[in-house]
């Protein structure tokens, strides 16, 4: 069954949704839909056994229920079981209990099964069909319908899964691309993930795989098989935790049907009720490999408080010790979470683990220095876990058109990865799809992933693939060599964001004009107010204001002949006039008095000389504060000599802001140069536009 054929299944299953128009609503098709169809594959896989259970049922009905249990689970040779005389076919003999007797076959299903249906609340959905003469009819399609293993097996079944919920989530007008991961991506992780480890053919070989996010199990479930297929006697244990009910119920089914361990897919929040803390033993859960596509651009406000206090309170001991992103996308917060799950690596270099993820642009750069994203990169990057990233095409994924990246992260890097990171531009490897779904309307092929394999494997500079794209031109196509991977040194994404001063410039003068801003000053109109309540106090505190106003004008009166309204380009020249009319007035002015008349017959003047505080060094000029990024590998003081004092002699650093900080620009070093047009082609193309103008006048007017 190929991909058309699992989307040919999906639209069959939602055409049932034909049925539900009128009593239902577009976004409320999946309620039902997708409980149904789970029920049915279930229907279907026990369906050889189904006689086998029931003789057991009936057999050992006085048996205590977890010797049953057992008893039952080997009858059905599945972890799971129906003790229901009913399937899909026999609910269809009895047309008027057929809601009694599919809410019955629904509660005879094991304990393990009757959890995942109580999270797609299907009682509520029967009684609804029920009363309006629909279930009959919605039954009956399900039961036409051959889900048996033998003609959709698990992989399969999970493409339908994902194609339902993906439709569902059009018609209800939400996001699908935060329940699931279109497959060749998710091969093309697992592919970048795996491929470098050199154990995975030892006999009996046990690795551990975990998902965060894992919606509907799709990572999980490409990671197990490319482990199977390269050694078919591997041991994958597989791990997940998903907050959306519906997902977290196919994940489990899927993982039932498999004869995985369903119990390790945890329903809840990875963030605030973390399923995978610690283990019973006390100690902290780690996996060999972890993958997730978190949703992009997610707000995680709902979780703030529990993250916040798990930072300030554990700090590097939790997960959230190098920072927090901004809080309308929560994607780093996933990163931060699935390396604090990384295996310590031994003395011999055994342990260790490897992670994959998608995320959108925002991740390589989104942040300044000091930043809570800035700072999770350099926390990444300093400890040297970063072994790459991919850019991959766009309109890739379901939900979106922007542009996605796969990093690719470990604490084991390779003896030749160490301090570096590779980037791959993956962006031209891609395929058209003949039919688009949602946004996406680009794909993998299997090829392009082995190529993007080897690109990673190589790990060289410079290395370079003929790519086949539109000449701007001639609008025609041409192939030419790109360059699609590049390696860097880890400090090569580092700089130090520093802080530019320059001087204080300000002339003075006591002219009317600059005196009368005296009264515009915050700080001279508060002398005249009062925080008292209305009374003598207030009274007399305001009289006192008011006095003291009067006595600065005075000494503003008097300095305007002690100055003789020049204007003076020194401030400690001035500030010594100021005293001298103080003085002659026989009033002392207090530090934020003097304060306010200086800024208020102040102005700017680049040609005066700089203002300096009380140990000769000169005070910035805030206004004229600016940064500078440079390289982390480069001297500041090399840098300001060759860019900034060149242009400003007067500026120095303030070391004390000084911030470093790590972004990625990826688009910056595959940026390719696109010479414009030559004029004479503009020029041929401008003719060609007027001789068509002046004919279509011709006909006009003729």
């Amino acid at each position: 069954m190929n991909a058309s054929t699992h989307r040919q299944l999906a639209d069959f299953i939602w055409g049932i949704c034909n049925l539900l128009r009128g009593p239902y609503k577009r976004n409320e098709y999946r309620k039902v839909i997708l409980p149904l169809t789970v029920l049915r594959r279930f229907d279907c896989v026990l369906a050889e056994t189904k006689d086998h259970v029931l003789a057991s049922a009936r057999l050992h009905a006085q048996q205590s229920e977890n010797v049953r249990h057992q008893l039952l689970t080997t009858a059905a040779k599945r972890p799971f079981y129906n003790t229901s005389k009913f399937d899909f076919a026999r609910l269809l003999d009895d047309p008027n209990q057929i809601a009694a007797n599919l809410s019955a076959y629904v509660h005879a299903y094991s304990p393990n099964l009757r959890d995942i249906m109580e999270r797609f609340d299907v009682d509520t959905q029967i009684g609804r069909m029920d009363e309006k003469d629909l279930l009959f009819q919605v039954v009956q399609r399900f039961a036409n319908l051959d889900l048996s293993p033998q003609r959709v097996d698990n992989m399969q079944m999970g493409y339908v899964f994902e194609e339902l919920i993906r439709i569902g989530a059009e018609q209800s007008n939400e996001e699908a691309g935060e329940h699931f991961t279109p497959r060749e991506v998710i091969r093309l992780m697992v592919s970048l993930l795996l491929s470098p480890e050199a154990d995975l053919g030892k006999p009996h070989i046990v690795k551990t795989i975990y998902d965060p996010a894992c919606g509907t199990g799709g990572m999980l479930t490409v990671a197990e098989k490319f482990l199977h297929d390269h050694n078919a006697d591997a041991k994958p244990h597989l791990f997940g935790q998903d907050v959306n009910d519906e997902s977290w119920a196919v994940c489990r089914s899927d993982m039932l049907i498999k004869g995985d361990h369903a119990d390790r897919i945890v329903l809840g929040d990875s963030f605030t009720a973390d399923g995978y803390r610690r283990r019973p033993d006390d100690t902290p859960w780690t996996f060999d490999y972890m993958l997730a596509n978190p949703p992009f651009g997610v707000e995680w406000k709902q979780q703030k408080k529990v993250i916040e206090a798990e930072r300030d309170i554990l700090g590097f001991q939790g997960r959230f010790g190098a920072g927090l992103p901004r809080i309308n996308d929560g994607s780093l917060l996933f990163l931060q979470h699935m390396l604090s799950k990384m295996q310590p690596v031994a003395p011999d270099g055994t342990g260790g683990s490897r992670v994959a993820i998608v995320f959108n642009g925002s991740p390589l750069f989104t942040g300044d220095a000091g930043s809570g994203e800035s700072d999770i990169r350099k926390w990444i990057i300093e400890n040297d876990w970063l072994e790459a990233i991919v850019a991959l095409p766009d309109q890739l994924f379901y939900n979106t058109g922007i542009s996605t990246y796969i990093w690719i992260l470990t604490n084991r890097k390779e003896e030749r990865r160490r301090g570096k990171v590779q980037l791959i531009d993956a962006r031209e490897f891609y395929v058209k799809m003949r039919r688009s779904l949602g946004n996406k309307r680009n794909e993998l092929s299997d090829a392009q992933i082995a190529n993007i394999t080897r690109i990673h494997g190589s790990f060289t500079d410079g290395e370079t693939r003929d790519i086949t794209d539109e000449d701007p031109v001639t609008h025609e196509p041409r192939t030419r060599p790109r360059v699609v991977s590049k390696v860097f040194a880890n400090s090569d994404f580092g700089y130090r964001k520093i802080t530019v001063e320059r001087p204080l410039r300000l002339n003075f003068a006591a002219t009317p004009g600059r005196i009368a801003r005296i009264e515009e000053q915050t700080a001279f109109a508060n002398l005249a107010k009062s925080r008292k309540r209305a009374g003598e106090a207030h009274d007399i505190e305001v009289a006192e204001g008011q006095a003291r106003q009067q006595a600065i004008r005075d000494v503003l009166e008097t300095l305007v002949d002690v100055a003789g309204g020049k204007i003076i380009k020194n401030r400690d020249d001035f500030t010594a006039l100021l005293r001298s009319a103080a003085e002659t007035r026989d009033i002392k002015l207090s530090a934020p008095e003097r304060k306010t008349i200086l800024a208020a017959l102040s102005e700017h003047d680049p040609e005066a000389d700089p203002c300096r505080d009380r140990y000769g060094s000169p005070e910035p000029d805030t206004s004229l504060r600016d940064t500078e990024t440079v390289p982390l590998g480069e001297d500041i003081d090399s840098y300001m000599e060759r860019e900034v004092l060149p242009h400003v002699p007067d500026a120095w650093v303030d070391h004390e802001r000084t911030k470093t900080g790590y972004e990625i620009p990826f688009n910056r070093h595959f940026y390719v140069y696109e010479p414009p047009r030559p004029l004479e082609v503009i020029e041929a193309d401008l003719r060609t536009l007027e001789s068509d103008i002046a004919r279509l006048l011709t006909e006009v007017t003729a």
